[in-house]
């Protein structure tokens, strides 16, 4: 999710999301605009519906149609194809195949997305009826603010973000926000969604969440291969987060050590990208003519 102006913190409901500028565990937010971020396809999106992955039943719910958002969301995206989309990167992103024995998929048995005027970006959680009912509310305002450019894509992030939630495990309610929020922006990463303000940074904490911390996550799904945050993911449904002893198991180190590794290769990138400018100032100002005064 993301938010472009001040909202008050919601209480969170492991997988429920309220977006906000301070990583509290529940959204997605909007810096101040940077570089576009490198946003690797781990695979086709599309190769969870091709697995056999169930899909919940989807819903739509628009509460006041007279509204600008209302029609900028139905002009840019199909709303039905939007929702299975999202779900399908969440599912073929966090989980191997319907027929592993490692994959075990919540029951969540719906996905209400709700259509509404409202603060802030969006937000997720259980529906009255039970937990396995999902709700995601998204602000119409935040969408007839989106400019056009970037319409389509913003709402498909947002709505891959919160999907999220209706499907991660939080370790019995015990997982760190800026955890269930990193990885929620770590899929919205790997389904090719992450906005041109994304950034990685080297400051602050690992679990400071959103793209501060997928982008920590991404490095060590690479670092110790695919299928690192699915097992990840996995671990946090069968146990209660204990840190030192979570990342232990998971990867062999600390993930204050890790922290501080990911840190180190930022340092070099920005060194070498330092490095490579300056070179690339030389080589320009060496071939630029210099004009030799004439005397009189």
């Amino acid at each position: 999710m993301v938010n472009s102006s001040p909202m008050p913190p919601l209480v969170f409901m492991p997988p429920q999301s309220s977006r906000t500028s301070a990583p509290t565990p529940t959204s997605t937010s909007i810096p101040p605009p940077s570089q576009k971020p490198i946003s690797p396809k781990l695979e086709d999106v599309s190769s969870s519906k091709a697995a056999g992955f169930p899909l919940p039943k989807l819903r739509l719910e628009i509460r006041d149609l007279a509204h600008e958002g209302s029609l900028a969301f139905l002009k840019a995206v199909i709303a039905s194809k939007a929702l299975e989309k999202s779900v399908q990167s969440v599912l073929s992103l966090l989980y191997h195949s319907p027929n592993s024995q490692t994959t075990t998929i919540p029951t969540t048995r719906s996905v209400t997305l709700i259509l509404r005027s409202m603060p802030g970006v969006a937000y997720t959680t259980g529906s009255d009826l039970d937990d396995d009912h999902k709700e995601i509310h998204f602000s119409l305002d935040y969408i007839h603010a989106i400019s056009d450019s970037r319409k389509k894509d913003e709402i498909m992030g947002v709505l891959t973000h919160e999907m999220v939630h209706c499907y991660q495990y939080n370790a019995f309610g015990t997982c760190p926000g800026g955890l269930i929020e990193g990885i929620a922006d770590w899929v919205r990463l790997n389904a090719d969604l992450s906005p041109p303000h994304w950034k990685k940074e080297a400051s602050g904490k690992w679990d400071a969440g959103y793209q501060h911390t997928g982008y920590f996550l991404e490095y060590l799904e690479q670092r110790f291969d695919k299928g690192t945050i699915r097992r990840l993911n996995e671990k946090l449904r069968i146990e209660k987060y204990q840190e030192k002893r979570f990342w232990t198991e998971l990867v062999g180190r600390p993930v204050e050590q890790l922290w501080s590794d990911y840190c180190d290769v930022l340092d070099k990138e920005k060194r070498k990208t330092e490095e490579d400018e300056c070179v690339l100032v030389e080589k320009e100002d060496a071939s630029t003519p210099k004009i030799t005064p004439t005397s009189t």
